[in-house]
């Protein structure tokens, strides 16, 4: 079988695409084979060197896909069954991929194993950010950066169906097209305006209550001039760069702000927290109430042209691998 392997850290010529052969589960392990593997910024992290690690290692982290063996002692997970997951380094851009049981879930009957694979991460990322980091509810009002790409869509989806105003910021009038589509009241093309100033002119210069930020440095200071006193900062990425030192009192002078830097890992903290999220958002896929958009699918052998797209700016939804 065949993988893309991180030979060392740097640009996108050191994912090697290379043969493999599959491993036997181990006790409390399930092998899958894949049918398709999320591409995220935290793979481009890993392999830039932004996040070090020690090579070789399989890039990507986050799949679904048919289980062809189980070792001792499994007994909730069968041959047969169609299961997905996320954060699991090394189980992504392959063809088979042995990992702990404890960390797969189940994908509901008429999901698409594509669109599981596709909903896993970046779903369960916009689940906790609207219901536990920023517990958002009707009358709130948010900022969500890049609110055409995988993330920015199903917070989108999610706010909305919440009762949240939602301004978003794209770059196009064909991702705003998607993004009000998605749930997105008003939309900021951000190359053509000031952004806080924007928004203190739709909110009647109140400002909103939550900005979501996956973008980072170019979009961290505008970010906190938008948001109302006491509001909350939520920076859960850094696709332009990482933000610079800040000084707390910033956030004083700037009304009292609140800031946090999640991760996905510290929102699934056990497996009754996985299964718990995991379950929503794949029921909510099963049940028609969240659309997965799969923006492009790219053979695994082009594990490096689907990361170089995605850090582009370019693309919208979700990207994945299909092995």
């Amino acid at each position: 079988m065949r993988q893309i392997v991180v030979t060392e850290q740097g640009g996108p010529e050191n994912l090697v695409l290379q043969e493999f052969e599959p491993a036997e589960p181990g006790p409390g392990q399930v092998r899958v084979e894949l049918a398709a593997a999320g591409v995220n910024f935290i793979d481009i992290y890993q392999r830039s060197g932004t996040y070090p690690m020690q090579t070789p290692f399989v890039s990507g982290s986050e799949g679904a896909g048919t289980v062809s063996a189980v070792g001792e002692g499994v007994t909730d997970v069968a041959v047969g069954d169609r299961v997905a997951w996320a954060m699991v380094p090394g189980t992504g851009y392959t063809e088979s991929a042995v990992l702990p049981a404890e960390r797969v879930v189940p994908v509901p009957d008429g999901v698409d194993l594509e669109l599981a694979a596709a909903a896993m991460l970046q779903g369960m990322t916009a689940h906790y950010l609207v219901t536990d980091t920023f517990p958002a509810a009707d009358g709130h009002t948010a900022l969500v950066h890049a609110a055409a790409g995988g993330v920015g869509l199903l917070l989108c989806q999610l706010l909305s169906a919440k009762g949240v105003r939602v301004i978003g910021t794209t770059s196009t009038e064909e991702k705003a097209e998607l993004a009000r589509a998605a749930g997105a009241d008003e939309i900021i093309f951000y190359r053509d305006a000031d952004v806080a100033a924007e928004v203190r002119r739709l909110t009647d210069g109140a400002g909103v209550d939550v900005v979501y930020d996956g973008i980072g440095k170019t979009t961290f200071d505008g970010s906190l001039d938008s948001l109302r006193p006491r509001g909350t900062m939520v920076l859960f990425g850094g696709a332009s760069g990482p933000v610079p030192p800040l000084d707390p009192q910033v956030l004083n002078a700037k009304g009292s702000l609140f800031l946090t830097r999640p991760s996905l890992a510290h929102y699934l903290l056990d497996r009754a927290e996985l299964e718990e999220r995991a379950a929503a958002v794949l029921g909510a896929v099963a049940d028609g109430s969240l659309d997965i958009r799969v923006g492009q699918r790219y053979p695994l052998a082009e594990a490096a042209r689907a990361q170089t797209d995605l850090e582009s700016g370019t693309t919208t939804g979700k990207l994945v691998l299909v092995p």
